[in-house]
């Protein structure tokens, strides 16, 4: 698996986490262990992403 679709992997998994963090966090739930790794996903996975573009797999 290449670094580019590997950290395209992250971002999904980061977008739903964060998404389902806020929405825990809004209604009454814990919404901030939930966010906080989803947002760090998030983020590792556009920085994998963005380190694998421009190179052949």
């Amino acid at each position: 698996m290449s670094l580019s679709r590997l950290g395209a992997a992250l971002m999904e998994l980061g977008a739903v986490a964060a998404v389902a963090g806020v929405v825990m966090y809004v209604l009454p739930g814990p919404g901030l262990p939930v966010l906080g790794p989803g947002a760090a996903l998030l983020g590792s996975g556009a920085a994998a992403r963005a380190a694998g573009r421009g190179r052949p797999a």
